[in-house]
């Protein structure tokens, strides 16, 4: 099969390598999926760069890709979910990242089938930022009606599903972004929007339950400030926390490292009455489909930046580092017959 590989970890000048390698191996849980579309992130890059290293365990050469849209064409032995011929959407476990290939093996636990109205390039837009905005607002901060949530970067990838997500569940949405893209966040659902280039957000929000942060440490600390006694810092750009390495049963020495990366953040937040998580998404097939009944149901829709072919992935993965998308961008493994 043919994939995108990073083979060694570098900031700059690293495009991934086209590569021919063998079809995954099918263990007796998994599900064999011909991925279509795959969706670029952020967090690509950073994989890329190096940045995980310390705590997730992908070891050069490996294929990059953490969102996936296909059909899936063979099944574990004890998969009892999906046969052959579902559409199906995933962002797969950490541990078997690939969605840059035109195979992936995912567990049947991780998967979900597809929303029918959604194009596979639509499709493999969410599973990511999906999840992230789910497990921080709905499994993290408990988000309820009446409450107010500030989300940075609306008009990105987790921004733009999160302010729908957000205002689905009745809450007062005020969102980062330029002001190019304030039309975009307002249709979304965001009720005040903050030009960062113009104003501070800081000085302007005050008494909020939560903030979702996917920004810089400058922007995480100044966001302690717009919270209430008792609100959530929740950020997906770090720094990692003790909690963190606990979770993916890292070994206990590691759990210093991140209490001292996150010793600031934290040591600020208490001085305010505010908890800090950090949230490094994990895979969850059932709750992708509580996402799939919302977008079945129109509540959430998808925003696709730009679309790239398959061979042009390291030009989708440029584009999504300059930091200027709108919503999501996607790659097309397989062309979808119209």
């Amino acid at each position: 099969m043919r994939a995108f590989v990073v083979d060694r970890y570098r900031k700059t000048g690293n495009d991934l390598r086209a590569a021919d390698l063998p079809e995954p191996e099918v263990g007796a849980h998994d599900v064999l999926v011909e991925i279509h579309a795959a969706g670029v992130n952020a967090l690509d890059s950073k994989i890329r760069a190096g940045e995980f290293k310390l705590i997730l365990p992908y070891r050069p050469p490996f294929v990059l890709g953490n969102d996936v849209a296909g059909v899936v064409i063979r099944v574990g032995a004890r998969v009892r979910k999906f046969q052959p011929g579902d559409a199906v959407y995933a962002r797969p476990d950490q541990d078997r990242i690939g969605a840059f290939a035109e195979l992936i093996a995912i567990h049947e636990d991780d998967l979900a089938l597809k929303p029918g109205q959604l194009t596979m390039a639509e499709a493999a837009s969410i599973p990511l930022v999906g999840l992230t905005s789910w497990q921080a607002l709905v499994e993290i901060a408990n988000l309820q009606p009446g409450q107010k949530v500030l989300i940075h970067a609306g008009s990105g990838g987790v921004g733009t599903f999160a302010i729908q997500l957000a205002k689905h569940l009745g809450a007062t949405v005020a969102t980062t972004t330029s002001a190019a893209n304030a039309d975009l966040v307002r249709s979304l659902g965001a009720d005040v929007v903050i030009d960062y280039r113009k104003d501070d957000f800081e000085t302007v929000l005050h008494d909020y339950d939560v903030v979702l942060n996917s920004l810089d440490n400058t922007t995480l600390a100044k966001s302690l400030r717009v919270l209430r006694p008792g609100g959530r810092l929740i950020s997906i750009s770090g720094p990692p926390d003790p909690a963190f390495a606990r979770e993916l049963g890292k070994p206990w020495i590691l759990r210093p490292v991140m209490r001292v990366l996150s010793h600031g953040i934290r040591r600020a937040a208490k001085r305010r009455q505010v908890t800090y998580s950090f949230l490094f998404m994990r895979a969850n097939g059932n709750q992708l489909r509580e996402i799939t009944a919302l977008i079945e149901a129109g509540i959430i829709r998808p925003v696709v930046d730009r679309v790239f072919p398959f061979d042009s992935t390291n030009e989708a993965l440029a584009h999504v580092e300059r930091g200027r998308a709108k919503g999501k961008v996607v790659i097309t493994v397989k062309q979808e017959k119209s």
